[in-house]
């Protein structure tokens, strides 16, 4: 009898929200729950309420060497950090998968070589998609080691890089790569980027992990860190958080 009931009240439900849709009714399209938190939204200088800064000008205390665990040997002054060649790269304590990340870069306003030897470092999404830094202003590279390319695999859909000297930005949304019980990919790497507010990557495939010679592929891995590469060319950072997606 209650699953009589029961029936009977979701068939009667059912049939007086088809009739307030063919009626017209407004309210039978609203979706009331759930109800997104209520975040502040930062600005230019300050992060979203809810997000996980991990530099914001005073200290490292969110990054380790990559190479050995231990202190990162890059340099702040002035509430900026700036890469100390030979120091290697440095990556956060804290291990991450979704995430939407914001980071500011400077390349030097001396300019120093050509190529890929110009401003060059990069941001490594889970420690292994690496997002290239590069001084590109009237600098000729192969496009798919650009700034604003998924290095050697995805040309940025257009140059928008600022002078040498002058603070750039990226905006990326990321989604991680999933990996079936035996290893085997399930879904690959996505990425989208806005550089300086201009988008140039758009919801891509990442093919597998930045490789240098070869070509990328995936082996399967959980949630891992931000790492920013040491180059040797003194490039900047400023204002970097991030939010778990």
């Amino acid at each position: 009898m209650k699953y009589l009931f029961f029936s009977l009240s979701v068939l009667l439900a059912m049939q007086s929200e088809s009739s307030a849709q063919q009626q017209g009714d407004p309210k039978a399209t609203e979706v009331w729950q759930p109800v997104p938190p209520v975040i502040e939204p930062g600005n230019a200088q300050k992060a979203p309420s809810d997000a996980i800064v991990l530099f914001d000008g005073s200290s490292l205390n969110e990054w380790v060497s990559a190479k050995n665990g231990g202190q990162p040997g890059w340099t702040v002054e002035n509430g900026i950090l700036t890469v100390k060649g030979g120091a290697g790269d440095i990556k956060t304590k804290q291990q991450f998968s979704d995430c939407q990340l914001h980071i500011e870069w400077r390349t030097p306003a001396k300019v120093e070589g050509e190529g890929q030897g110009r401003g060059n470092s990069g941001i490594f999404l889970m420690e292994q998609y690496e997002l290239q830094v590069l001084d590109n202003y009237n600098n000729k590279t192969y496009s798919n080691g650009q700034a604003g390319s998924l290095y050697k695999q995805l040309i940025p859909l257009v140059n928008a890089c600022r002078k040498p000297g002058e603070w750039q930005s990226y905006d990326v949304i990321f989604t991680a790569p999933r990996f079936k019980s035996d290893g085997t990919l399930e879904s690959p790497a996505r990425i989208t980027v806005l550089h300086n507010n201009v988008l140039v990557q758009n919801n891509v495939e990442l093919t597998g992990k930045t490789l240098y010679i070869g070509k990328p592929f995936y082996e399967k891995h959980g949630p891992l860190s931000i790492q920013l590469q040491d180059h040797g060319n003194p490039v900047s950072f400023r204002n970097i958080w991030l939010r778990k997606l």
